[in-house]
Protein backbone atom coordinates (compact mmCIF):
# COMPACT_ATOMS: atom_id res chain seq x y z
CA UNK A 1 0.00 0.00 0.00
CA UNK A 2 1.47 3.30 -0.66
CA UNK A 3 1.61 6.07 1.68
CA UNK A 4 -0.68 8.17 1.81
CA UNK A 5 -0.28 12.24 1.01
CA UNK A 6 -2.55 14.69 2.80
CA UNK A 7 -2.83 18.07 0.92
CA UNK A 8 -4.62 20.68 3.30
CA UNK A 9 -4.77 23.40 0.73
CA UNK A 10 -7.36 23.92 -1.27
CA UNK A 11 -11.32 24.22 -1.76
CA UNK A 12 -14.34 21.84 -2.06
CA UNK A 13 -17.06 23.41 -3.37
CA UNK A 14 -20.17 21.56 -2.66
CA UNK A 15 -22.77 22.12 -5.33
CA UNK A 16 -26.17 20.67 -5.76
CA UNK A 17 -26.79 18.23 -8.69
CA UNK A 18 -24.31 15.45 -8.24
CA UNK A 19 -25.16 13.01 -10.58
CA UNK A 20 -26.69 9.97 -9.39
CA UNK A 21 -24.77 6.45 -10.12
CA UNK A 22 -27.14 5.39 -12.73
CA UNK A 23 -25.61 4.86 -16.61
CA UNK A 24 -28.40 5.05 -19.60
CA UNK A 25 -26.99 4.28 -22.55
CA UNK A 26 -28.17 6.87 -25.23
CA UNK A 27 -28.61 5.84 -29.07
CA UNK A 28 -25.79 7.42 -31.55
CA UNK A 29 -26.33 10.60 -32.39
CA UNK A 30 -27.28 12.31 -35.78
CA UNK A 31 -24.43 14.03 -35.71
CA UNK A 32 -20.85 14.10 -33.97
CA UNK A 33 -18.33 16.61 -33.99
CA UNK A 34 -14.53 17.13 -33.99
CA UNK A 35 -13.26 20.98 -32.62
CA UNK A 36 -9.69 22.21 -33.46
CA UNK A 37 -10.37 24.90 -30.84
CA UNK A 38 -10.40 21.54 -28.13
CA UNK A 39 -6.22 21.86 -28.83
CA UNK A 40 -4.08 24.88 -27.57
CA UNK A 41 -1.84 25.58 -29.85
CA UNK A 42 -2.81 23.46 -32.74
CA UNK A 43 -2.80 24.54 -36.25
CA UNK A 44 -5.12 22.41 -38.55
CA UNK A 45 -4.67 20.67 -41.67
CA UNK A 46 -7.58 19.13 -42.88
CA UNK A 47 -7.26 15.84 -44.57
CA UNK A 48 -11.29 15.83 -46.01
CA UNK A 49 -13.54 17.79 -47.76
CA UNK A 50 -16.93 18.37 -47.22
CA UNK A 51 -19.35 15.84 -48.42
CA UNK A 52 -16.75 12.93 -48.05
CA UNK A 53 -17.58 9.36 -46.68
CA UNK A 54 -15.79 8.57 -43.98
CA UNK A 55 -15.18 5.09 -41.73
CA UNK A 56 -14.65 5.41 -37.98
CA UNK A 57 -10.90 5.69 -37.87
CA UNK A 58 -9.99 7.62 -40.84
CA UNK A 59 -7.82 11.26 -40.66
CA UNK A 60 -9.98 14.20 -40.46
CA UNK A 61 -7.32 16.97 -39.81
CA UNK A 62 -3.32 16.30 -38.82
CA UNK A 63 -1.42 19.10 -37.00
CA UNK A 64 0.24 21.34 -39.45
CA UNK A 65 3.80 20.90 -37.09
CA UNK A 66 3.37 17.45 -36.71
CA UNK A 67 2.21 15.52 -39.18
CA UNK A 68 2.01 12.16 -37.95
CA UNK A 69 -0.34 13.86 -35.10
CA UNK A 70 -3.99 12.60 -36.54
CA UNK A 71 -7.44 13.50 -35.50
CA UNK A 72 -10.08 10.60 -36.40
CA UNK A 73 -13.79 10.11 -36.93
CA UNK A 74 -15.64 9.09 -33.83
CA UNK A 75 -18.20 7.61 -35.58
CA UNK A 76 -18.44 6.36 -39.50
CA UNK A 77 -20.48 8.41 -42.05
CA UNK A 78 -20.35 11.82 -44.34
CA UNK A 79 -18.47 14.81 -43.16
CA UNK A 80 -21.41 17.20 -43.49
CA UNK A 81 -19.64 20.24 -42.88
CA UNK A 82 -16.35 22.28 -41.99
CA UNK A 83 -17.28 25.39 -40.12
CA UNK A 84 -15.08 28.12 -40.33
CA UNK A 85 -14.54 31.55 -38.56
CA UNK A 86 -12.64 34.75 -38.53
CA UNK A 87 -9.78 34.10 -41.11
CA UNK A 88 -10.90 30.84 -42.29
CA UNK A 89 -10.15 29.44 -38.97
CA UNK A 90 -11.35 25.90 -38.78
CA UNK A 91 -14.28 25.93 -35.79
CA UNK A 92 -15.07 22.29 -36.41
CA UNK A 93 -15.98 19.32 -38.95
CA UNK A 94 -19.62 17.81 -38.18
CA UNK A 95 -20.05 14.44 -39.29
CA UNK A 96 -23.46 12.78 -40.16
CA UNK A 97 -23.30 9.42 -38.71
CA UNK A 98 -23.91 6.27 -40.67
CA UNK A 99 -23.53 3.09 -38.72
CA UNK A 100 -23.03 0.74 -41.97
CA UNK A 101 -19.90 2.87 -42.65
CA UNK A 102 -18.14 0.60 -40.37
CA UNK A 103 -14.42 1.16 -38.61
CA UNK A 104 -10.94 1.60 -39.89
CA UNK A 105 -9.39 -1.74 -39.41
CA UNK A 106 -5.88 -1.68 -36.97
CA UNK A 107 -3.94 -4.50 -35.89
CA UNK A 108 -5.08 -6.66 -32.75
CA UNK A 109 -2.12 -7.38 -30.13
CA UNK A 110 -1.15 -7.62 -26.33
CA UNK A 111 0.88 -4.20 -26.21
CA UNK A 112 3.29 -5.79 -23.40
CA UNK A 113 4.32 -8.20 -26.20
CA UNK A 114 5.07 -5.05 -28.83
CA UNK A 115 8.05 -2.71 -28.77
CA UNK A 116 7.96 0.93 -28.59
CA UNK A 117 7.88 1.99 -31.82
CA UNK A 118 4.99 -0.43 -32.80
CA UNK A 119 2.99 0.55 -29.77
CA UNK A 120 3.78 4.27 -30.81
CA UNK A 121 2.57 3.49 -34.53
CA UNK A 122 -0.99 1.89 -33.40
CA UNK A 123 -1.80 5.04 -31.29
CA UNK A 124 -0.94 7.72 -33.92
CA UNK A 125 -2.47 6.15 -36.92
CA UNK A 126 -5.61 5.27 -34.77
CA UNK A 127 -5.89 9.32 -34.01
CA UNK A 128 -5.12 8.81 -30.14
CA UNK A 129 -2.12 10.04 -29.57
CA UNK A 130 -4.22 13.52 -29.24
CA UNK A 131 -5.35 12.50 -25.79
CA UNK A 132 -1.80 12.06 -24.32
CA UNK A 133 -0.91 15.46 -23.04
CA UNK A 134 2.66 17.06 -21.92
CA UNK A 135 4.10 19.06 -18.50
CA UNK A 136 5.07 21.48 -19.27
CA UNK A 137 2.18 23.45 -20.88
CA UNK A 138 -0.40 20.96 -21.04
CA UNK A 139 -0.60 21.38 -24.95
CA UNK A 140 -0.53 17.33 -26.93
CA UNK A 141 2.62 15.14 -26.30
CA UNK A 142 5.01 15.62 -29.39
CA UNK A 143 5.71 12.24 -30.45
CA UNK A 144 9.64 12.71 -30.95
CA UNK A 145 9.89 12.99 -26.99
CA UNK A 146 10.93 10.52 -24.53
CA UNK A 147 8.61 10.87 -20.99
CA UNK A 148 10.11 10.81 -17.79
CA UNK A 149 7.57 9.35 -16.27
CA UNK A 150 3.49 9.21 -17.03
CA UNK A 151 0.98 10.07 -14.84
CA UNK A 152 -2.58 9.15 -14.66
CA UNK A 153 -5.12 10.59 -11.78
CA UNK A 154 -8.08 8.35 -11.45
CA UNK A 155 -10.14 10.86 -9.42
CA UNK A 156 -11.71 14.30 -9.69
CA UNK A 157 -12.12 16.62 -7.17
CA UNK A 158 -14.00 19.09 -8.67
CA UNK A 159 -17.47 20.62 -8.04
CA UNK A 160 -19.72 17.92 -10.03
CA UNK A 161 -16.95 15.74 -11.15
CA UNK A 162 -17.75 12.13 -12.51
CA UNK A 163 -16.34 9.22 -10.22
CA UNK A 164 -13.98 7.50 -12.56
CA UNK A 165 -14.73 4.37 -9.96
CA UNK A 166 -18.77 3.89 -11.40
CA UNK A 167 -17.42 5.21 -14.85
CA UNK A 168 -14.98 1.89 -15.50
CA UNK A 169 -16.93 -0.15 -13.37
CA UNK A 170 -16.50 -4.10 -15.23
CA UNK A 171 -14.08 -2.36 -17.76
CA UNK A 172 -10.71 -2.72 -15.59
CA UNK A 173 -9.11 -5.23 -17.89
CA UNK A 174 -9.11 -2.80 -20.93
CA UNK A 175 -7.55 -0.33 -18.34
CA UNK A 176 -5.29 -2.38 -18.00
CA UNK A 177 -4.41 -3.41 -21.19
CA UNK A 178 -4.58 0.62 -22.18
CA UNK A 179 -1.68 1.11 -19.04
CA UNK A 180 0.53 -1.77 -20.27
CA UNK A 181 0.47 -0.11 -24.30
CA UNK A 182 1.73 3.29 -22.23
CA UNK A 183 4.21 1.74 -19.91
CA UNK A 184 6.11 0.75 -23.43
CA UNK A 185 5.98 4.47 -24.42
CA UNK A 186 8.73 5.42 -21.29
CA UNK A 187 11.78 4.27 -19.57
CA UNK A 188 10.21 5.35 -15.89
CA UNK A 189 7.14 4.43 -14.31
CA UNK A 190 3.21 4.73 -15.69
CA UNK A 191 2.69 6.75 -11.80
CA UNK A 192 -1.64 6.51 -11.17
CA UNK A 193 -3.39 8.80 -8.53
CA UNK A 194 -5.58 7.34 -6.33
CA UNK A 195 -7.81 8.34 -3.65
CA UNK A 196 -8.51 6.17 -0.29
CA UNK A 197 -10.91 3.06 -1.39
CA UNK A 198 -10.11 3.51 -5.08
CA UNK A 199 -11.07 0.67 -7.30
CA UNK A 200 -7.76 1.30 -9.18
CA UNK A 201 -5.37 0.23 -6.60
CA UNK A 202 -5.34 -3.13 -8.29
CA UNK A 203 -3.96 -2.01 -11.27
CA UNK A 204 -0.16 -3.23 -12.43
CA UNK A 205 2.66 -2.16 -13.98
CA UNK A 206 1.77 1.37 -12.07
CA UNK A 207 3.31 3.25 -9.38
CA UNK A 208 0.11 4.11 -6.76
CA UNK A 209 0.17 7.52 -4.96
CA UNK A 210 -2.56 7.85 -2.87
CA UNK A 211 -4.27 11.69 -2.30
CA UNK A 212 -6.35 12.66 0.75
CA UNK A 213 -7.90 16.32 0.63
CA UNK A 214 -9.63 18.71 -1.07
CA UNK A 215 -9.69 20.28 -4.92
CA UNK A 216 -7.45 20.26 -6.37
CA UNK A 217 -5.87 17.25 -5.06
CA UNK A 218 -7.81 14.99 -8.13
CA UNK A 219 -5.66 17.67 -10.52
CA UNK A 220 -2.82 15.60 -12.20
CA UNK A 221 -1.07 18.45 -11.93
CA UNK A 222 -0.83 18.93 -8.10
CA UNK A 223 -0.01 15.08 -7.53
CA UNK A 224 3.18 15.47 -10.21
CA UNK A 225 4.03 18.51 -8.05
CA UNK A 226 3.77 16.36 -4.85
CA UNK A 227 5.86 13.29 -6.00
CA UNK A 228 7.97 14.34 -8.29
CA UNK A 229 7.98 18.42 -9.31
CA UNK A 230 8.38 19.47 -12.58
CA UNK A 231 11.78 21.15 -13.72
CA UNK A 232 13.11 22.79 -16.26
CA UNK A 233 13.95 20.53 -19.02
CA UNK A 234 11.89 17.69 -17.14
CA UNK A 235 8.67 16.31 -19.79
CA UNK A 236 6.21 14.15 -17.99
CA UNK A 237 2.93 12.75 -19.83
CA UNK A 238 -0.28 12.94 -18.72
CA UNK A 239 -3.45 11.44 -19.66
CA UNK A 240 -7.08 11.26 -18.78
CA UNK A 241 -8.68 8.00 -17.22
CA UNK A 242 -11.33 7.41 -19.74
CA UNK A 243 -8.83 8.14 -22.61
CA UNK A 244 -6.93 5.36 -21.54
CA UNK A 245 -9.89 2.94 -22.12
CA UNK A 246 -9.55 4.15 -25.75
CA UNK A 247 -5.75 2.79 -26.11
CA UNK A 248 -7.05 -0.16 -24.60
CA UNK A 249 -10.13 -0.78 -26.43
CA UNK A 250 -7.65 -0.24 -29.54
CA UNK A 251 -4.88 -3.00 -28.87
CA UNK A 252 -7.90 -5.82 -27.80
CA UNK A 253 -10.13 -5.14 -30.79
CA UNK A 254 -8.17 -3.94 -33.58
CA UNK A 255 -10.48 -0.91 -34.05
CA UNK A 256 -11.34 2.29 -32.76
CA UNK A 257 -14.20 2.69 -30.36
CA UNK A 258 -14.67 6.41 -28.72
CA UNK A 259 -17.84 5.44 -26.94
CA UNK A 260 -17.73 7.21 -23.62
CA UNK A 261 -19.42 8.10 -20.60
CA UNK A 262 -20.61 11.47 -19.66
CA UNK A 263 -21.76 13.11 -16.71
CA UNK A 264 -24.93 15.36 -16.61
CA UNK A 265 -25.12 17.04 -13.57
CA UNK A 266 -25.88 20.82 -11.83
CA UNK A 267 -28.72 22.34 -9.87
CA UNK A 268 -30.74 22.93 -13.48
CA UNK A 269 -30.69 19.05 -14.15
CA UNK A 270 -34.23 17.18 -13.96
CA UNK A 271 -32.52 13.63 -12.51
CA UNK A 272 -28.53 14.11 -12.63
CA UNK A 273 -27.17 10.77 -13.79
CA UNK A 274 -24.50 9.17 -16.42
CA UNK A 275 -25.08 8.85 -19.85
CA UNK A 276 -23.40 6.77 -22.45
CA UNK A 277 -22.73 8.30 -25.42
CA UNK A 278 -19.41 9.29 -28.53
CA UNK A 279 -17.08 11.43 -28.26
CA UNK A 280 -17.85 14.53 -29.92
CA UNK A 281 -21.37 14.05 -29.36
CA UNK A 282 -24.18 17.43 -29.59
CA UNK A 283 -24.69 19.10 -26.28
CA UNK A 284 -28.34 18.98 -27.41
CA UNK A 285 -28.39 15.08 -27.20
CA UNK A 286 -27.32 15.17 -23.38
CA UNK A 287 -29.80 17.89 -22.55
CA UNK A 288 -32.91 18.25 -24.48
CA UNK A 289 -35.69 17.72 -21.82
CA UNK A 290 -33.47 17.01 -18.84
CA UNK A 291 -33.54 20.62 -17.21
CA UNK A 292 -35.88 22.11 -15.13
CA UNK A 293 -38.20 24.49 -16.22
CA UNK A 294 -37.00 28.05 -15.03
CA UNK A 295 -38.02 31.63 -15.77
CA UNK A 296 -34.14 32.56 -15.70
CA UNK A 297 -31.34 31.88 -17.98
CA UNK A 298 -29.75 28.69 -17.85
CA UNK A 299 -25.71 28.35 -18.20
CA UNK A 300 -24.79 24.75 -19.36
CA UNK A 301 -20.72 24.22 -19.27
CA UNK A 302 -18.75 21.53 -21.44
CA UNK A 303 -16.55 20.80 -18.23
CA UNK A 304 -16.80 21.73 -14.86
CA UNK A 305 -18.05 25.16 -13.76
CA UNK A 306 -14.18 25.85 -13.11
CA UNK A 307 -12.12 25.07 -16.18
CA UNK A 308 -15.36 23.86 -18.42
CA UNK A 309 -16.34 26.05 -21.93
CA UNK A 310 -19.56 27.54 -21.91
CA UNK A 311 -21.81 26.46 -24.72
CA UNK A 312 -25.52 26.08 -26.05
CA UNK A 313 -27.71 23.57 -27.70
CA UNK A 314 -25.87 23.94 -31.03
CA UNK A 315 -22.65 22.57 -29.95
CA UNK A 316 -21.11 19.74 -29.23
CA UNK A 317 -19.01 18.25 -26.18
CA UNK A 318 -15.63 19.24 -25.59
CA UNK A 319 -12.86 16.80 -27.00
CA UNK A 320 -11.43 15.93 -23.13
CA UNK A 321 -14.40 16.35 -20.97
CA UNK A 322 -16.24 13.92 -19.40
CA UNK A 323 -18.95 16.16 -17.43
CA UNK A 324 -21.57 18.52 -18.47
CA UNK A 325 -22.41 20.96 -15.90
CA UNK A 326 -25.76 23.41 -15.80
CA UNK A 327 -26.07 25.63 -13.14
CA UNK A 328 -28.38 29.40 -13.56
CA UNK A 329 -26.55 32.42 -15.52
CA UNK A 330 -27.11 34.95 -12.78
CA UNK A 331 -28.05 37.59 -14.89
CA UNK A 332 -31.18 38.69 -12.80
CA UNK A 333 -32.28 40.93 -10.42
CA UNK A 334 -30.57 39.81 -6.62
CA UNK A 335 -32.47 41.17 -3.85
CA UNK A 336 -30.79 42.98 -1.45
CA UNK A 337 -27.53 42.27 -3.38
CA UNK A 338 -24.17 42.68 -0.75
CA UNK A 339 -26.21 43.37 1.97
CA UNK A 340 -27.86 39.56 1.97
CA UNK A 341 -26.78 38.08 5.46
CA UNK A 342 -25.67 35.10 2.38
CA UNK A 343 -27.44 31.74 4.69
CA UNK A 344 -27.69 30.36 1.53
CA UNK A 345 -24.64 31.54 -0.03
CA UNK A 346 -21.30 30.09 -0.31
CA UNK A 347 -17.95 31.93 0.08
CA UNK A 348 -14.30 30.81 0.17
CA UNK A 349 -13.76 33.58 2.75
CA UNK A 350 -16.62 32.40 4.94
CA UNK A 351 -18.10 36.17 4.72
CA UNK A 352 -21.79 34.94 4.54
CA UNK A 353 -23.52 33.08 7.16
CA UNK A 354 -23.43 30.26 5.05
CA UNK A 355 -20.65 29.26 6.59
CA UNK A 356 -22.41 27.46 9.49
CA UNK A 357 -23.61 25.06 7.53
CA UNK A 358 -20.27 23.53 6.40
CA UNK A 359 -22.17 20.38 4.47
CA UNK A 360 -25.07 22.27 2.79
CA UNK A 361 -25.11 21.76 -0.98
CA UNK A 362 -25.42 25.05 -2.88
CA UNK A 363 -27.28 26.63 -5.92
CA UNK A 364 -24.78 28.66 -7.28
CA UNK A 365 -24.96 31.06 -10.64
CA UNK A 366 -22.28 32.56 -12.77
CA UNK A 367 -22.85 36.12 -11.59
CA UNK A 368 -19.55 37.36 -11.22
CA UNK A 369 -20.83 40.00 -8.15
CA UNK A 370 -18.32 42.90 -9.35
CA UNK A 371 -15.91 44.05 -12.42
CA UNK A 372 -11.81 43.57 -12.35
CA UNK A 373 -9.72 45.86 -9.56
CA UNK A 374 -6.54 46.43 -8.43
CA UNK A 375 -4.40 43.16 -8.75
CA UNK A 376 -2.09 43.06 -5.18
CA UNK A 377 -0.09 40.90 -3.45
CA UNK A 378 -2.65 39.69 -0.67
CA UNK A 379 -1.35 35.64 0.11
CA UNK A 380 -5.00 34.66 -0.88
CA UNK A 381 -4.10 32.76 -4.01
CA UNK A 382 -1.78 30.40 -1.56
CA UNK A 383 -4.53 29.24 0.31
CA UNK A 384 -5.85 27.25 -2.37
CA UNK A 385 -2.80 26.12 -4.42
CA UNK A 386 -1.20 22.63 -2.92
CA UNK A 387 2.44 23.19 -4.69
CA UNK A 388 5.11 25.70 -3.78
CA UNK A 389 4.82 28.07 -5.66
CA UNK A 390 3.70 31.71 -4.98
CA UNK A 391 0.82 32.39 -8.04
CA UNK A 392 0.24 35.76 -8.06
CA UNK A 393 4.06 36.69 -8.48
CA UNK A 394 4.05 33.98 -11.46
CA UNK A 395 1.01 35.70 -13.14
CA UNK A 396 2.21 39.60 -12.95
CA UNK A 397 5.99 37.69 -14.04
CA UNK A 398 3.02 36.47 -17.29
CA UNK A 399 1.61 40.24 -17.37
CA UNK A 400 5.37 41.60 -17.56
CA UNK A 401 6.44 39.27 -20.30
CA UNK A 402 9.22 38.42 -17.82
CA UNK A 403 10.27 34.90 -19.18
CA UNK A 404 13.30 34.26 -16.51
CA UNK A 405 10.66 35.21 -13.40
CA UNK A 406 7.97 32.89 -15.22
CA UNK A 407 11.04 29.87 -15.05
CA UNK A 408 12.21 30.89 -11.33
CA UNK A 409 8.33 31.08 -10.43
CA UNK A 410 6.70 27.60 -11.40
CA UNK A 411 5.34 28.40 -14.83
CA UNK A 412 6.57 24.32 -15.87
CA UNK A 413 4.58 23.28 -12.98
CA UNK A 414 1.01 24.12 -13.64
CA UNK A 415 -1.78 24.65 -16.28
CA UNK A 416 -4.89 26.38 -16.31
CA UNK A 417 -7.14 23.61 -13.99
CA UNK A 418 -4.13 23.95 -11.32
CA UNK A 419 -5.08 27.62 -10.72
CA UNK A 420 -8.87 27.84 -10.94
CA UNK A 421 -9.42 28.57 -7.64
CA UNK A 422 -7.54 31.02 -7.44
CA UNK A 423 -9.71 32.48 -9.74
CA UNK A 424 -13.05 31.75 -8.36
CA UNK A 425 -11.82 33.09 -5.23
CA UNK A 426 -10.37 36.41 -6.10
CA UNK A 427 -11.60 39.42 -5.06
CA UNK A 428 -9.97 41.09 -7.72
CA UNK A 429 -11.88 39.27 -10.45
CA UNK A 430 -8.98 38.32 -12.22
CA UNK A 431 -8.91 36.05 -15.42
CA UNK A 432 -6.18 33.92 -13.82
CA UNK A 433 -6.61 31.39 -16.42
CA UNK A 434 -6.79 33.46 -19.37
CA UNK A 435 -3.45 35.16 -17.87
CA UNK A 436 -1.34 31.62 -17.07
CA UNK A 437 -2.34 30.52 -20.77
CA UNK A 438 -0.76 33.51 -22.48
CA UNK A 439 2.21 33.56 -20.63
CA UNK A 440 2.44 29.64 -21.23
CA UNK A 441 1.98 30.91 -25.12
CA UNK A 442 4.74 33.18 -24.59
CA UNK A 443 6.89 30.07 -23.21
CA UNK A 444 6.31 27.96 -26.39
CA UNK A 445 7.12 30.96 -28.17
CA UNK A 446 10.25 31.57 -26.97
CA UNK A 447 11.58 28.57 -25.53
CA UNK A 448 10.10 25.46 -27.11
Amino acid sequence: MSEVIRLKKGLNIKLKGSAEKVLEKLPIPATVALKPTDFPGLTPKLSVKAEAEVKAGDALFYDKYHPEIVFTAPVGGKVLSINRGERRKVLEIVIETNESAGKLQFKKADPAGLSEDEVKEQILKSGLWPFIKRRPYGVIASPTEKPGSIYISTFDTAPLAPDYNFVLEGQMDTFQTGVNALARLTDGKVNLGVNSGSAFSGIKNVVVNTFEGPHPAGNVGIQIANTKPINKGDVVWTINVQDVLFIGRLFETGEVDFTKTIALAGSEVKAPKYYQTVLGAPIASLINNKLVEADYTQRIISGNVLTGTKVNTNTFLGYYDSLVSVIPEGDEYEFMGWADPGFGKFSASKAFLGKLFPKKEYKLNANLHGGERAFVVTEQYEKYVPMDILPVHLLKAVLVNDIDKMEQLGIYEVIEEDLALCEYACTSKIEVQKILREGINTMIKELG
